[in-house]
């Protein structure tokens, strides 16, 4: 017998949407104190909130998806090791800012079908926003004073007031992420991007230190963003992504290719002028330019 309740008619998104925003909540409560960090390697660490986060997070995939297979930053993966379902899971994205009160933090949930992201969600905390996407559309929802916040399902889209994302370079702000590995040096490096003069006369630099700002290029708050590292199945990238994809945004390896090919890497840009002129710069940075 099948149960006719809210969470059946649940949709993948929705239930992102859902899951991003219980862990942004947990994420909101614990900012300002003092809370224990653990060590994982390269200076890197998580503090109390991010497993806090992670756990609130995978309670709502698992209470509506249990057979689902889930990847998260800090509790490793569980479920078959070649699910045809995954949840990929990054409760607090910029875990440094946060540690020294900074809010440029965001929540990312995705859904990985086969090959493909289906469903994805990136929370910002503290503005309240939830940047989503069905793999069609991507749009975002401001959940501070919304209207019927428990309701579930794609029917109650109207009454949250929903925007489409319309990415757009007016901006001209691009995020350049400086975090290492670097495996593609000396061939490239995004440090060198902030040096390069064409860089400097079309675009300013921003360093948020969180794939918040994937989102952002969806919504036209940055014209572009830029990282390099092998991405599959990232639990930091894979919600930006996807949101940037559904909205229409221009998405590739670094140096042009498919994405998750190659040299790996990532640009995601507004449009094709925006995306052109940085692949023209890091073509710059190989070997005689080639």
């Amino acid at each position: 017998m099948v149960i006719d309740n809210a969470e059946n008619r649940e949709s993948d998104a929705q239930l992102a949407l859902r899951a991003a925003r219980a862990g942004a909540e947990v994420v909101r409560a614990m900012y300002g104190a003092s809370l224990p960090r653990f060590e994982k390697s390269a200076g890197d660490f998580a503090t109390a909130a991010d497993l806090a986060a992670e756990t609130a997070i995978v309670e709502v995939l698992r209470g509506a998806r249990p057979d689902d297979a889930v990847t998260g930053e800090e509790s490793g993966s569980t479920g078959a090791a070649g699910a045809h379902r995954r949840w990929l899971v990054d409760p607090l994205c910029g875990t440094l800012n946060y540690a020294v009160r900074n809010m440029l933090v965001g929540v990312n949930v995705a859904l990985r079908v086969g090959d493909e992201i289906t469903a994805a969600a990136t929370a910002d905390p503290f503005s309240g926003e939830v940047f989503w996407t069905d793999g069609d559309r991507a749009r975002v929802r401001n959940m501070h004073g919304s209207a019927d916040e428990d309701a579930y399902g794609d029917a109650d889209e109207d009454a949250y007031g929903d925007e489409e994302l319309a990415p757009t370079p007016e901006s001209r702000l691009v995020d350049v992420n400086l975090d290492p590995p670097f495996p593609n040096a000396p061939g490239f490096r995004a440090v060198r991007l902030l040096a390069d003069p064409g860089f400097a006369q079309r675009f300013r630099p921003r360093v948020v230190s969180t794939t918040l700002a994937v989102a952002w290029v969806a919504a036209g708050r940055r014209a572009a963003y830029v990282t390099d590292g092998d991405l599959r199945d990232s639990v930091h990238f894979a919600a930006g992504i996807a949101l940037c994809r559904a909205a229409g945004c221009v998405v590739t390896g670094i140096h042009g290719q498919p994405l998750h090919t190659g040299a790996g890497g990532l640009i995601v840009a507004a449009d094709d002028e925006t995306h052109g002129a940085l692949l023209s710069m890091i073509k710059g940075q190989l070997p005689h330019g080639s």
